[in-house]
């Protein structure tokens, strides 16, 4: 973006470099810890909590019921990727199932994998629920196959893998963050030229 006096600026928070983690609450957090250990192959960090109820504090910082308790939140690293912050709760009328994708606030989280048909063998020997089989997708997608799977408390996942990039890469110079570049977001990229 061009401001009138013809210098670049970015719009948006200042000093924003990125997204630093995600928050997931879980029913079990042994078996999340598990799921994300042993099966995802991320990597624990390290642990917080317990967090009691302090009057309105809950509801004042974190828009939950007054009476929540925050029993544990772990941290992990899962390779290049993000950061995941998994957290147990306690409150009473806490919702047990998470939301649809298709639900105001559903969500999934997508992990990129080098080759996706070993992934998805590697999920199914691990007793993963696979929904369907890798699809190839079109449009400025094209180049990528994904497939959602879900964790053992029915969070979403996806997989998605494109080796060879992205079709929207032929007709832009805009780059999404690419987690098979390290150097992803770099001003090289955003200035890439159009192939």
């Amino acid at each position: 973006m061009t401001n009138p006096s013809g210098t670049s600026e970015q719009a948006g928070i200042p000093g924003l470099r990125g997204t630093d983690h995600f928050g997931i609450t879980v029913p079990d957090l042994a078996e999340a810890h598990h799921f994300f250990v042993t099966v995802l192959g991320c990597e624990h960090v390290y642990s917080v909590g317990p967090f009691l109820p302090e009057g309105d504090w809950m509801r004042e910082h974190l828009n939950v019921p007054a009476e929540t308790v925050m029993r544990e939140a772990r941290l992990y690293r899962c390779r290049t990727g993000s950061n995941y912050e998994v957290f147990h709760y306690e409150v009473p009328g806490q919702a047990q199932t998470p939301p649809a994708n298709s639900d105001v606030g559903g969500n999934h989280i997508a992990l990129y994998v080098d080759d996706i048909d070993q992934a998805v063998a590697y999920l199914r020997e691990h007793g993963v629920r696979i929904l369907g089989e890798p699809h190839r997708s079109t449009g400025d997608s094209a180049g990528q196959r994904w497939v959602y799977f879900l964790s053992p408390w029915g969070q979403q996942f996806e997989l998605v893998s494109f080796p060879q990039g992205k079709a929207y890469e032929a007709r832009t110079r805009a780059r999404l963050w690419d987690p098979r570049d390290l150097a992803a977001g770099s001003d090289r990229d955003a200035n890439a030229p159009v192939r």
